[in-house]
């Protein structure tokens, strides 16, 4: 599979292009920077808000991904964020790629019906510009019907870690095991990205990855 991964130099991204480099999938990886998050994939700079770009890039791909983040520079993320998934369907569209598959978050995850975690008592003030943003990016995909997007939720914890291949997928409902912990490492949530992007068991909605 030939795969154009936005965002690939962050944590996330360069895990998910690890992941699918492992198994024999060619890469380009397209970031600000243009650095390469691996040896062996080809790496471009380009502006994911840009669909003329995205377009271009994802010309004749099998599927795109994205990891990208919204802005961290203390301004409101929701509008610059929700362009750059505007730009990325529209470029999907304009390129003819049917299949787009992207690392949301978890804020927007549901700890009971109707119940958003983001929404709760206690959540971190310095996480809830950021999970805003990825809910109104989550809005706006499901407003998509001509694209086979998924909408990739992690776990309330991700960070770096150890890849091991076990995990448990979900919808929309937060994810925690028996003492009520919700985590995934960056390795095993891009086991259960790239395996999505292969199987596209989740087409038009939102999955989650925890242990």
């Amino acid at each position: 599979m030939k795969l154009v991964l936005f965002g690939a130099t962050g944590m996330v991204g360069s895990r998910i292009a690890t992941e699918a480099s492992s198994r024999g999938h060619q890469i380009v990886a397209v970031s600000r920077s243009g650095q390469s998050p691996i040896p062996g994939v080809t790496a471009t700079a380009a502006d994911a808000s840009d669909a003329v770009k995205v377009a271009e890039l994802s010309a004749g791909a099998d599927a795109m991904a994205s990891a990208c983040v919204p802005p961290r520079d203390g301004t409101d993320p929701t509008a610059p964020f929700l362009a750059i998934n505007e730009a990325l369907v529209a470029g999907a569209r304009a390129a003819g790629v049917g299949r787009l598959v992207v690392v949301g978050g978890a804020g927007s995850l549901e700890i009971a019906p109707g119940q958003a975690l983001l929404d709760q008592p206690g959540f971190p003030e310095a996480y809830l510009a950021e999970a805003l943003a990825h809910r109104e990016a989550l809005s706006f995909y499901r407003t998509v019907h001509d694209v086979d997007w998924t909408y990739v939720s992690p776990a309330a914890e991700i960070g770096p870690g150890t890849r091991t291949g076990r995990f448990r997928l979900g919808g929309d409902q937060l994810l925690t095991d028996e003492h009520g912990n919700s985590r995934i490492t960056a390795e095993d949530y891009a086991i259960a990205f790239v395996d999505e992007l292969e199987q596209d068991a989740y087409p038009r909605t939102r999955m989650s990855v925890a242990y």
